[in-house]
């Protein structure tokens, strides 16, 4: 690749990937491949249209701009918008028939006067919140009662109704299991009032993991299709989709003691080897990683030495003796026999695999192999 960094996603690990979850829930549940944020950094437009072509049946994003961006480039699956729609982008979003979700009345009664208006029909999937405190409905009578009142306005299509779970990645299963019992009496509860939905779902990728139950109708996968586990201890094999790769730029040899990046917070302890890489902070190589960091160059893993820079990094590549302008550094992902996870650099600076990937800014190419 001819530029200083790049991210490599794999057509075949997205495809394994959606290949494990389907033999985990079985043919009969429905599979929302989740692309929201850019694909979780993979790319929005080229991941869901191999989800697309491996045989996901709907995609779940998380703003109308992601929804309207996957039409205008020939995405024709359905399309469940998981958040926040301001009302001045229900008109295009109607036209292109992508399902909202629908978590306040407030919200629905906006968006079917608009529908109304438009002479459209309006799709949703109810939101109902068990427990997140976020976006939806609360699991109760007044919640229950409130989707009836609802699910009858005039252009209102009720194709789905959903939950999400705030601790399914957790040890301990009681907070799941309480939420999923919530749902399934709300579920039962409308039922009983005479309001069937035909799209039932709760389990994201942990969920989907470790609670049978949660299947469902329809299961909403995200990290796991980018082959990160949503749990340490996930027994699931997934491989990632991403390795994130830049170059040797300058190497040059330092003598004992020597100040390295801004600030000066390492000097070398001996006679050194740097190597400048071509990647930093504005390719969303945290700056956390600063003096903690590893890369992998020539198959070793080898530090990161002094403060990571918006566009370079330094690595002490002593060890190897001579290194080359130009050979190729991985900043996380594989290289070789050797290698670097993304949950590892997600440790080292306090957060977890999903931010790590979503981090990987804009201005780094995404190559499809």
């Amino acid at each position: 690749m001819d530029c200083p960094v790049w991210a490599e996603v794999s057509r075949e690990a997205l495809q394994h990937n959606l290949r494990v979850v389907r033999e985990t829930v079985g043919p009969s549940v429905r599979i929302m491949g989740i692309v929201k944020a850019n694909a979780y950094g993979h790319g929005l437009v080229p991941v869901a249209k191999i989800l697309e072509e491996a045989g996901v049946d709907w995609l779940g994003v998380a703003r109308g701009q992601e929804a309207l961006e996957l039409r205008r480039e020939g995405v024709d699956h359905p399309i469940l918008v998981l958040g926040y729609v301001h009302p001045a982008e229900c008109p295009a979003l109607l036209a292109q028939e992508v399902t909202l979700t629908a978590y306040s009345e407030e919200i629905l009664r906006e968006w079917a006067g608009i529908a109304q208006r438009e002479g459209k029909r309006l799709k949703v999937h109810f939101k109902v919140d068990t427990g997140m405190g976020r976006l939806g409905f609360k699991a109760g009578p007044a919640g229950k009662e409130a989707i009836l009142r609802l699910a009858t306005l005039p252009r209102v299509e009720v194709e789905g109704i959903y939950t999400h779970f705030a601790c399914a990645d957790l040890p301990e299963e009681k907070p799941t299991r309480s939420q999923l019992e919530k749902f399934i009496m709300l579920l039962e509860e409308l039922e009983r009032a005479g309001l069937s939905i035909p799209l039932r779902h709760a389990a994201n990728s942990a969920a989907l993991i470790r609670f049978r139950e949660s299947h469902l109708d329809l299961v909403r996968p995200g990290i796991m299709l980018y082959g990160l586990l949503p749990f340490p201890s996930a027994q699931v094999n997934l491989r990632p989709a991403m390795t994130l790769k830049a170059r040797v730029v300058q190497v040059k040899r330092v003598e004992a003691g020597f100040p390295v990046s801004y600030g000066w917070t390492y000097r070398t302890p001996r006679p050194s080897l740097l190597a400048t890489v071509s990647a930093g902070y504005g390719d969303g190589y945290s700056r956390l990683l600063s003096n903690k960091g590893e890369v992998l160059l020539r198959g070793r893993r080898l530090p990161v030495v002094g403060r990571v820079c918006m566009d370079q990094l330094i690595v002490d590549a002593t060890e190897l003796g001579e290194v080359e302008p130009g050979e190729e550094v991985v900043l996380f992902g594989r290289q070789g026999e050797v290698s670097l996870p993304v949950e590892e650099l997600a440790e080292k600076i306090g957060t977890i695999n999903y931010e790590v990937v979503c981090a990987v800014s804009a201005r780094v190419p995404r190559v499809y192999l």
